[in-house]
C-alpha cells in the first residue's frame, strides 16, 4: 500500500504533482490511500481513490494557522497510528515538507517514508529549520523538482532524486489543439498566474502595467490563486491600472492560456528561487513565449532567447521593452512558440509516471 499524505487541497503546484503522482500509481493496480487536509476542494477532490480527511484550519492571521497547522500534525500523526487499513509494508509518501505528522508516523512504525519536495521557501526560519530537520530524521528518499532545487536545499545524508515535473494528459490534449496567436483582436495578452505574495511579483506585474499604460493594444491578465475578497483587499493599497484585469481562483486555466500572446513569470529572485515554474510549462504546451526569472527551475525550461526571455523582474525598463518588442515583432513570437511547443513535449506524463513508478519500484498490472 501506498499512503499519500497532503496538506491544503487547492489548486496550486503541489497537489496538482501529486494528482499526476496518484494517476501513475493507479494505473498498477497498488492499493493507494490519501490522507488530506479538510480545509480546501482542489485537484485532489476527486482524484479516484479512497480518501481520508484530517482536521485543519486557515485562521485569518499567521499566528493562528501557525498554531492549527501543528495541531493538524499531531491530529493527522493520530489518525495514521489508530488506521487499521494501513498495513506494515506501506510506503508512506510525504507531499511537501508540511504534511511531517506523517513522516514522524512512518518513522515509528519502520516503513519506507518518501518525501516529494517542492518548495525552498519556508517561513518563519525556525519553521524551515524544524521541517527539514523532520524531513532528514525520517525521510528514505527525497524527490526534487529540479537541479536547481537540489542544490537550494539539499538535506544531509538522505538520498535524493530528480523528477521533473510534467503535465496531465488531459491539459496536453488541450494544449495540443490550441493554434497560438501573436494578437487576439488586435491586443497583445500578457498574461501572469500565480498567488498573492510578494516574493511572487505581483507588485512587479502590477508595476509592468502601469509603465505600458500609453500601449492601447497590450492588456494585462493576473489570475491569483486567492479569493475575490484578498484580491480586492490588496488593491486598496495598491492602485490598479486600467490596462490590468484580475482574476480569482479559477478551476479552468485554459481559456486564459489560449487567449494569452505572452506569460510571464515574475517571481524576485533576491526573495525566493523557483524550484520548477509549472505555469511555464503549462504555457509553453500552449505554444506561449514566455518571460522567466534567470535562476532556479525556470532556468532548465527556458534557455534564453529560444522559448522566450530570462529577465530579472526588477529590471523594470528592460522588462517593459521586451514586452514591446514581444507585442510589435510576430515573426520573433511566432519562432518562440513552435520552440517552446518542443521543449514542452520533452516533460511528459510518460517519462514522468515512469520515473515514479521506478522510484515505488511499481509496474503496470
Amino acid at each position: 500500500m501506498i499512503v499519500f499524505a497532503h496538506l491544503l487541497n487547492d489548486r496550486s503546484g503541489s497537489p496538482r504533482v501529486l494528482k499526476s503522482v496518484i494517476d501513475a500509481t493507479l494505473a498498477t493496480g497498488k492499493p493507494l490511500l490519501l490522507y488530506i487536509g479538510n480545509d480546501g476542494d482542489g485537484v485532489l477532490s476527486n482524484c479516484g481513490l479512497r480518501t481520508k480527511k484530517y482536521w485543519y484550519w486557515r485562521t485569518g492571521n499567521k499566528l493562528g494557522t501557525l498554531f492549527t497547522y501543528f495541531v493538524s500534525q499531531l491530529v493527522l500523526f493520530s489518525k495514521l497510528l489508530i488506521d487499521r487499513d494501513i498495513d506494515r509494508n506501506s510506503v508512506i509518501y510525504v507531499n511537501t515538507l508540511l504534511p511531517f505528522g506523517a513522516a514522524i508516523y512512518g518513522k515509528v512504525t519502520g516503513k519506507r517514508v518518501i518525501y516529494h519536495i517542492h518548495e525552498i521557501s519556508v517561513s518563519p526560519v525556525p519553521i524551515k529549520w524544524f521541517l527539514t530537520g523532520i524531513c532528514k530524521l525520517t525521510s528514505d528518499l527525497n524527490i526534487y523538482v529540479s537541479d536547481a532545487h537540489v542544490k537550494a536545499l539539499p538535506i544531509a545524508q538522505v538520498p535524493s532524486k530528480r523528477i521533473y515535473n510534467a503535465l496531465d494528459v488531459a491539459f496536453i490534449s488541450c494544449a495540443n489543439t490550441s493554434v497560438y496567436r501573436h494578437r487576439q483582436n488586435s491586443v497583445f495578452n500578457v498574461l501572469m498566474i500565480t498567488s498573492l505574495r510578494g516574493y511572487k511579483g505581483v507588485a512587479e506585474f502590477v508595476g509592468l502595467a502601469a509603465m505600458l499604460k500609453s500601449r492601447d493594444d497590450i492588456h494585462f491578465d493576473l489570475v491569483l490563486n486567492d479569493d475575490e475578497e484578498s484580491i480586492n483587499q490588496y488593491f486598496i493599497k495598491t492602485s490598479k491600472p486600467d490596462n490590468l484585469h484580475t482574476h480569482d481562483r479559477q478551476v479552468d486555466i485554459t481559456p486564459y492560456y489560449a487567449n494569452a500572446s505572452l506569460v510571464v513569470n515574475l517571481s524576485r529572485p533576491d526573495l525566493v528561487v523557483e524550484t520548477f515554474g509549472l505555469t511555464i510549462l503549462e504555457a509553453m504546451a500552449f505554444g506561449i513565449p514566455v518571460i522567466v526569472p534567470p535562476i532556479g527551475g525556470p532556468a532548465e525550461l527556458v534557455t534564453d532567447a529560444q522559448q522566450g526571455f530570462s529577465i530579472d523582474c526588477r529590471e523594470s525598463e528592460k522588462l517593459a521593452e521586451k514586452v514591446c518588442q514581444l507585442a510589435d515583432n510576430e515573426a520573433l513570437c511566432m519562432r518562440l512558440s513552435a520552440a517552446a511547443r518542443v521543449r514542452a513535449a520533452q516533460f511528459s506524463s510518460e517519462i514522468f509516471a515512469q520515473s515514479i513508478r521506478d522510484t515505488l519500484d511499481l509496474k503496470i498490472t
